[in-house]
């Protein structure tokens, strides 16, 4: 549905320790210099930072995360997907570009704008050929799609807020946003202690597949998995819906970075290079 395939600190110790309601995270931040967890939303720093000058204004333009996953299917690679996050004048932008397998041209690409409070202001795709853009109006996201054969985009109104979460297909640095997202909304700092609800729900939207959906993320815990032959302990969280179920780790010693993501029910794997 969501994926169709060609288609802060080096010292930081995080317990997780499940309760009825909760979990709780210990965060140990490292003794020299303050630090804290950098994410893409402003919001996130106020939230979870620790120890960080509050007053102390974010530069007007800063790289948020940067890099490639590599997509395989049945264990064989098909797709890289390259990205960048940055913040700019109070605005997130997430840009991608798709590379099939011994391709150095872009298969597709697209490019995500929020605001500070992760408000939508402009999404945009296009594969060379057909192209569409999602806008916020009123209570509406309006999708306007173009292709070779139409002589005017096509619209489509979705009943969504402009908090409404971008989820497209192939696109994984969608799921690692959505992945801070959780960890903003849904966890709190008290005493050092990062508190974090077991589970949180959101409204999304798939523009290619032209649908929306409820998409649940979930704190799992910290795992020891097998990257490229090295074992890693990771944080791991879940995303599911109504038809699907994945597993995301992220790096809680690298600023949250989504390094892995896991398929099973397509045979798919991602991986950060």
């Amino acid at each position: 549905m969501t994926h169709s395939i060609v288609r802060s600190t080096p010292n930081q110790e995080i317990d997780l320790i499940p309760n009825r309601s909760e979990r709780s995270v210990r965060v140990c931040p490292e003794p020299h210099g303050k630090r804290h967890l950098l994410f893409i939303l402003p919001l996130v720093l106020s939230v979870l930072a620790f120890g960080a000058d509050k007053k102390e204004k974010p530069p007007s333009a800063q790289n948020v995360d940067s890099g490639s996953f590599a997509v395989f299917v049945k264990g064989q690679r098909v797709l890289t997907e390259n990205f960048t996050i940055q913040q700019e004048n109070g605005v997130s932008i997430v840009k991608a570009s798709l590379h099939q397998n011994g391709s150095s041209s872009a298969a597709q690409n697209s490019e995500l704008r929020m605001t500070a409070a992760g408000e939508l202001i402009r999404y945009e795709w296009n594969d060379g050929s057909s192209s569409l853009v999602v806008t916020p109006n009123n209570e509406f996201l309006i999708e306007k799609i173009t292709t070779p054969s139409s002589s005017k985009p096509a619209e489509q109104p979705f009943l969504m807020p402009s908090t409404s979460a971008i989820l497209d297909n192939n696109f994984f640095v969608h799921r690692e946003v959505l992945a801070w997202r959780y960890l903003a909304s849904a966890c709190s700092n008290e005493g050092g202690n990062l508190k974090c609800k077991p589970s949180d729900e959101y409204g999304v939207l798939v523009p290619q597949d032209r649908i929306s959906l409820r998409v649940r993320m979930e704190m799992v815990g910290r795992e020891k998995v097998n990257i490229r032959g090295a074992e890693r302990e990771l944080l791991r969280l879940n995303l599911k819906g109504d038809e699907f179920s994945w597993a995301l780790w992220l790096n809680d010693k690298d600023q949250f970075k989504l390094v892995r993501v896991a398929i099973p029910d397509d045979n798919t794997e991602v991986v950060r290079e």
